[in-house]
């Protein structure tokens, strides 16, 4: 989808050397990607021990931490 929008350039440089020199394109997708990731994570710490989510924040911890493990040890194969 084709956009324009009005961008701070000290912001979009800023973002831009955080991420690694991306793209402007690459460097909002990314930063689009990231803020649903926060937000879908925000929602789910605040169902935890609900009727709908019935997980504590310290069990979405643990997952996360199983995750993260999981994550470095596949890494050190390649």
């Amino acid at each position: 989808m084709k956009t324009l929008i009005d961008i701070d350039e000290g912001l979009m440089k800023k973002a831009m050397r955080s991420i690694g020199g991306l793209t402007k394109k690459e460097t909002v997708e990314v930063a689009l990607e990231e803020l649903i990731k926060l937000k879908m994570r925000e929602k789910l710490k605040g169902m935890a021990g609900s009727e709908v989510l019935d997980i504590s924040l310290k069990d979405l911890k643990d997952m996360r931490h199983r995750r993260a493990k999981k994550h470095h040890s596949a890494e050190s194969l390649n």
